[in-house]
Order: C-alpha cells, then structure tokens, then sequence
C-alpha cells in the first residue's frame, strides 16, 4: 500500500495503474457544482478511479483519444468506467461496470513518441443509465450518486482512527515507502477524501475496488477499507517475521564467518593448524593400522583430496567422516577363537537346555576350523517357536566361542539402504548396518545375529532380502560393496546366524544359501529344567530376592507350566514366575507373614484362576468327535473335530475358519466313507437322506493342512457308526481315496502338544515313526504309538472296530484285539 504513491504515470494498455495525491482535499464537487447528464465515456484497464484522485494516464485507443479530447475542447469533464475484462482490447457496454467517477481533464498533453497523456482528477460518482452511442467515441447517459452518511458519528470516527492507524502501521512495515507518507496522512482532514485515498492504493483485485466504489454507504465503505487494511497489515507482519528471522540467520552465517577467519589468523600467528592437526592426527593413526592395499590407497588419496578443501564448507566434513569411518572398521583385525570343544560345549550345555543339533553344528563347525586352520563360515538359520532361544543362542555361541557379538533385527526393515548404505555425496549419508555393527565389534570375526529375517518387508524403495542374497553367500561376502564405503569388505570371517520363525515368507533365493536348523517347542520336562536352572533364579535376582526367602518346587513348576501356560517357549512361564517373585517381594518390603516355599496350592492366590485345564481334554467324547493334533508357529496344538448329522438332502456343510486344503481333506474322508459302506455295514441311500456339519471350534483362529485328514475320517465314522472314539487319543496324517495314510510333519511339537493335554495315545502314519524315534525317550514316556499305513487301520484303532468285506447283511464290524502298538514304559 502506498508504495507508488508519487510514481510516473502508467498507460492505460500497461498491467499496473497507480493513483496519485490530489492537490485538494475535497473528494466531491464543491456544492451548486451542475455536471451535464451526457458525458464521453473513458473505459479504463487494470484500475477504479476514485472521487478526489488525480492520476496521470497514457491514453492509446482511438475512442479514448477522441473522447478526452472533445472533453478537453468542451467542459473538460468525462465519465470513467472500468473494464470488467482487462483482456479485451475494444471494450462495450456489457464489457463495462454501471458504476464509475466523473472525472475533470486536468491538463492534455502531447509526448515526444506521439502517446497522449491526460492528468484526469476524480470529481464525483456517476451511475450509467445508458450508453448513447459508441463511435466515434462512447458517449453516455448518466446520473450522480450520493453518498450516505452515517447515523452513529461516534461508531464512524472509531472506524477512521482504526483506518488511519493500520495505514501508520503498513506504512512502518513497508520500508519502500517514504516516510513522508505519515506526515501526508496525518494531514488530510476530509474523511471522505481519506477513504477515497486508501482505497485507490490498496493492494487488492479490481473487482473488490469496484465493490468498494459502489458501496453507498460511508459506515460500509470505510468497514470494508478496514477488512482489506488488516489482510494487508497481517501479511506485512508476517512478511517482516520471515525476513528478520532470514536476516538474523545470515549475519549469524557472516558473525561466525568472521570470527572463524579472526580465529584461523590468530592460530596462525601462533604457530597453530587445527585442521592439518587433524589431518595428521587421521595420518598417524593410519601408520598403525592393519588394512588391505587397496583401502590404503584409497585413504591416501581423500587425504590429499581433504588437504585442499575449505574447512567452511560441507565437503569437509563428508570427507572427514568418510575417512574416520575408514580408520574405525577392522578391516584385518580378528578375535582370536577359543578351540577347548569340551569348554564351549560345557558354555552352550549351561546358558541352554536342549537345543542339541544346534549345539552339535556348532562344535562341528570348530571342529573343522580348529583342524584346517582356515574355513568359510556357515550361514546358520535356527527357524522355530518364538521364546525357545533362537536370539540368546547367538549370545552364547559368541562367548562360547571368545568372538564379539552383534546382533541387527530385520524386522519390518524395508529400505536395501540398511542394508548396503548410501552413497556418501548425500547429505547425512553413512554406511549399511552390516558395516556400521562391524565398526561397533571393533572385529572382524564377530558372531552376527539376523533377527527376524522372515519378517523383512519390501516397498518401492528396494528388496533388503535381495541385498542380503550377496552378505549370506559364503562365495560372495568376500567382496561385499557397501555404497557409502565404496570399497569392498570381506564378511567370509564373520559367523552369521540368522533367526525366523517361518520359512514361508523367506525368499527362496535367500533360503537356499542357509543351513536350516529347526528348534522345536520344548517338552513339560524341558520347561521344568528350564525354569529350575534358568527362570527361577533370574526372576528371583531381577526382583531384588534372596535365595532363602523363595523358592519353588518342582510340583508347583509344573502346575504353573500345565494351568498357566500353553506354549512352546518359555516366555510366559517367565512372566508367571516373574508374578510369583513380585507377589512375595510384595510381602517381604511390607513385612509380612508368608511360606518361603511356594507350593501348588498357593497358585491359585498369586496367578489367579487356572487359564488352561488338561482335564478337558480326558473326558470320554460323544460319538462323533475326535482329537486330531496340529502344527502352528508357536508349537503344536490340540484340534477338535467335532460331526453333527441332521435329516437333510446329503448336504456337507465345513464351519471353523477352514482353509481349501483341509476342506479337501473332509470331501476326501467323506468321499472315502461312501465308496466302503458295505464293507462299513453302512447303508448307502442314508448319505442322501442326511446333512453332515462339519465343525472345528475356536473360528476366530484360520485352520489349514492336510493333517486333519485322519481325524475327519474318524469323526464322520464315528457319528455314523454311532460309536465314540477311544479316550485320550489323538491323531494325525493325510488321507487319500485310495486309502492311503501319508505323514505330515511337525511330529515332535505335535506329540508334546499331546503330552501337554494329557493324551496317552497318538495315532500316526508308520512313515512318522522315524521322527518319533528322534525325540528323547524321556519325553514320551507313557505314550502309546499307534503306525498305520491304510485308513482301515486308523477306524480299527480308533472306534475299535474291523471292516469286514463280504458279509452283506451283517453288520460287518468285528472288535480288534489289539492294534499296532509301541508302549515307551516309564
């Protein structure tokens, strides 16, 4: 605002028009001044002249020549209309507002290029009731328009002193306007006039200056004035806040600018350097450093390079950082490996029960290396439940083995920058986590743990476990190539062990170049032993306990296993005993009374209402009903199958949250049933007269494999035949229309899953018996192992029943006396 208020005169052709101060002060004609109906008509572009403004204004279309000038020739006044289209080069009457200013031809001058420039000042507000006629000039009917004067003067005069102290205050802010401006305000004395004068130089559209214009109303118009002064004031102040903040950051840039270059001078002058200190503090610790050629050549070369770059500018410090970097990785420094077998055995056997194979490949692996002196490190992948150890694992086999640990979590990564870093011209650029934990071990051959590497995510932004492919390959991490190091590493020395608890979701590229070891859910016992070496004492010490005044027995351990948890870890019978400990932690800071020994009785005090109840699982079952035994990420489970028949036209009906591949499995156990009815005493037109529902309770939980196939198969008999399945049986394999039983897999999990409930019998296929013989013998003692290999034999088992062919009428059921059995005594 104000900003050209004494500026040279712009065409009206030109994009911009500015208004200037008027020699009077009386924005209306001086009363008994008569203005002639009939005036020529002035279109104007880009601007709205004002009652009271003069503006100079270079004229270039021939209507507007002629009509100044017969104004000029006659009574000097003309009528000033607006344009509502700035585009359009031969205006009409449509294309102008109704509303314009009668202005008075000041003076008509010639310029040196030909142009003709009128002075006109605004006189007074006109209305166009019609236009004459347009050529050779417009010529317009007209009628004057009063103003309205406003009822509350009071109200009116606080609206003026609002008006003129924003208009102080734009004048403040905006230093390309002359001060002289306050002094021009502070002197108009014609409120009128003042409106007027604000108006032609705000800063807005021409739309809401002819909006302005029409408002007849003084109290409206100067409110209107004011909204647009104040939108006006609050992007100045804004304005003015981006600019100091940017001008204060600038002379803090010069400030430090300065006083680095007055520091630099005095260093100098007294013999100091600090930047070829630290360059020759990075030389000297290099002379002791033990890395490849090639690597010293390459920092040779950024130290020459680091010599000739200004300290001031980014490039320094990238430079600075790389070569630190550098320095700090253990390019040939290694941990030299402890070879005592029996002392590494005897770390593993005490930080962890169980988990023999694993601790086997590892003594193999030691044992190669201590032999041949030199051996390309295996890439070990422990898949398995979660809370069976597979990540403290690592830790132990790192101290087992005297090496450094390092363990990256790969979980929900997405970015392959992670993995093999960016390059270092970026900004804030640094190596891949690979490197980066290398540089933490200060070793080259530490025990690297990948956790969770099944669960590695992939975007727009790369495949990590692409990245991975070349950093898991014994025949390529010798040349790894990290993007920020721009060298290559070699990762041969260092001891990876990945962890996962499915293989589904790895890349199979990436699974190829593993060796897998699958850890199983630990057994009853193992958890007690777990607990009794492990659990109990680190809960104890983690509550602030001493070894008398808590302790837990056996029994009590394996009710707290058997009521509380349902796992194939030990991460909730952690925290049950945690609960235990905070319970009498609670009792000894209060002092109060408590039993030392915590027996089975008290359980139900501290850990509340048993969650798990094994004897469910023991009652006799109603015909119908069978317990199959199943395989999921956190262990083996026990599975119902639960057949229901109804009066019907032979529909089947699969309910449970069931997957394709177990719904298959009920289509071929139901399809097996009918083409052996005679052989079953079954009669063949009772499948079209009945309905069977086929249920698998706990529906919220997806259910999917073809293990279930044997237990359907007994179920839909059972319900047929009317018999009930043998008590504290379980079962699993797949099933085929030929009669076939298959194996499935997950046999440990699921024979402890059994256990767990309190399952004395488990039905398998007689190709799983290979498996069975793996797990300890202690145990599965008490179990009872039923291999069949036809469908046959898994009826005669479990409904205690014997196909008999060729005995038409007859029921053709004869009780077995005694099924394929293995008996492990206790």
């Amino acid at each position: 605002m104000f900003e050209n208020w004494l500026m040279p005169a712009q065409s009206d052709d030109e994009p911009d028009f500015v208004p200037l101060f008027s020699l009077e002060e009386d924005e209306e004609a001086k009363q008994g001044e008569v203005f002639p109906d009939t005036l020529p008509i002035l279109p104007l572009k880009n601007t709205v002249l004002f009652p009271g403004i003069v503006t100079p204004i270079t004229i270039g279309r021939d209507k507007s020549i002629r009509a100044v000038q017969k104004a000029y020739e006659d009574n000097r006044l003309i009528g000033v209309l607006s344009q509502k289209d700035v585009k359009i080069e031969s205006p009409s009457t449509r294309d102008l507002y109704r509303i314009g200013t009668i202005a008075r031809v000041l003076k008509l001058l010639k310029m040196p290029d030909g142009s003709t420039t009128a002075i006109l000042q605004g006189r007074k507000r006109f209305q166009l009731e019609d236009m004459l006629s347009e050529d050779p000039y417009m010529l317009g009917q007209i009628s004057t328009l009063e103003y309205e004067q406003p009822k509350n003067k009071l109200e009116f005069r606080a609206l003026l002193s609002s008006i003129r102290d924003d208009a102080k205050q734009i004048i403040e802010l905006s230093p390309q306007i002359p001060s002289e401006a306050v002094v021009m305000l502070k002197n108009i004395t014609n409120d009128n006039f003042l409106l007027n004068f604000i108006a032609s130089n705000l800063n807005i559209r021409i739309e809401e200056k002819q909006a302005i214009l029409e408002i007849h109303h003084l109290k409206e118009k100067a409110s209107r004035i004011l909204q647009h002064m104040d939108s006006e004031l609050q992007l100045l102040e804004l304005k003015d806040q981006i600019e100091a903040k940017v001008r204060n950051d600038i002379e803090k840039q010069q400030r430090d600018y300065f006083l680095s270059q007055q520091l630099k001078t005095i260093q100098e002058e007294l013999g100091q350097n600090p930047q070829e200190d630290e360059i020759n503090g990075l030389i000297e610790r290099a002379t002791k450093k033990k890395w490849p050629k090639n690597v010293l050549e390459t920092f040779q070369r950024e130290i020459n390079k680091l010599r000739r770059v200004n300290p001031q500018i980014a490039e320094y410090a990238i430079g600075l950082t790389y070569l630190e970097t550098l320095l700090d990785l253990p390019w040939l420094d290694f941990t030299k490996d402890n070879f005592d077998l029996r002392r590494v055995k005897d770390v593993l056997d005490k930080d962890h029960y169980g988990l023999t194979k694993v601790k086997e490949r590892i003594l193999e692996h030691l044992a190669v290396l201590k032999l041949k002196g030199d051996m390309k490190a295996p890439i070990l992948c422990l898949v398995g439940p979660p809370g069976v150890g597979k990540t403290s694992l690592g830790q132990s086999i790192g101290k087992a083995l005297k090496r450094k640990y390092v363990r990256m979590s790969l979980g929900g990564l997405h970015d392959e920058a992670e993995i093999r870093g960016h390059r270092k011209t970026y900004i804030g650029a640094m190596p891949g986590r690979i490197v980066q934990s290398l540089k933490k071990a200060k070793a080259g051959n530490p025990v690297f743990i990948l956790d969770e590497i099944d669960k590695v995510g992939k975007d727009f932004r790369g495949d990590p476990s692409s990245a991975l492919l070349e950093v898991l390959d014994p025949e390529q991490n010798t040349t790894f190539y990290d993007n920020y190091l721009e060298l290559e590493y070699d990762l041969s020395k260092v001891l990876f062990i990945a962890t996962a608890n499915s293989l589904s979701t790895i890349q199979p590229a990436l699974l190829d170049r593993m060796e897998i070891i699958e850890i199983a859910g630990y057994s009853r016992e193992e958890k007690v032993e777990i607990a009794r070496r492990h659990l109990v004492p680190e809960q104890r010490k983690e509550h602030g306990l001493k070894p008398n005044q808590v302790k837990i027995g056996q029994k009590t351990l394996v009710d707290i296993i058997r009521l509380y948890t349902a796992e194939s870890g030990v991460r909730n019978l952690s925290r049950e005993i945690g609960s235990v400990m905070r319970s009498v932690a609670k009792k000894v800071a209060m002092e109060e009374p408590y039993e030392a020994v915590i027996k089975p009785e008290h359980l139900h005090e501290i850990l509340g209402p048993t969650k798990f109840d094994a004897e469910v699982y023991q009652e006799q079952q109603a015909p119908g009903v069978a317990i199959g035994l199943a395989w999921t990420s956190v262990g083996g489970e026990i599975l119902f199958i639960e057949v229901s028949l109804n009066k019907g036209n032979g529909r089947l009906q699969l309910t449970g949250n069931l997957g394709d591949v177990m719904k298959e499995s009920a289509s071929t156990a139901l399809s097996y049933i009918k083409a052996h009815t005679a052989e079953l005493s079954l009669d063949p037109e009772i499948f079209d007269k009945t309905d069977i529902h086929i249920h698998v309770p706990e529906g919220a939980i997806p259910k999917d494999g073809p293990s279930a196939g044997v237990t359907m198969l007994t179920a839909i008999t059972s319900a047929f035949a009317q018999k009930s399945v043998k008590s504290f049986l379980a079962m699993t394999g797949e099933i085929t229309l030929r009669g076939k039983v298959l194996p499935v897999g997950g046999i440990k999990e699921k024979i402890l899953a059994a256990k767990r409930a309190g399952l004395k019998e488990v039905l398998l296929c007689k190709d799983n018996e290979k498996h069975v013989a793996e797990i300890e013998t202690e145990y599965i003692k008490g179990i009872t192992f039923h291999y069949v290999d036809k469908m046959s034999d898994v009826l005669s088992v479990a409904l205690g029943i014997k196909a008999v062919p060729g005995k038409a009428g007859s029921n053709g059921l004869a009780k077995e006396k005694k099924g394929k059995k293995r008996l492990v005594e206790s």
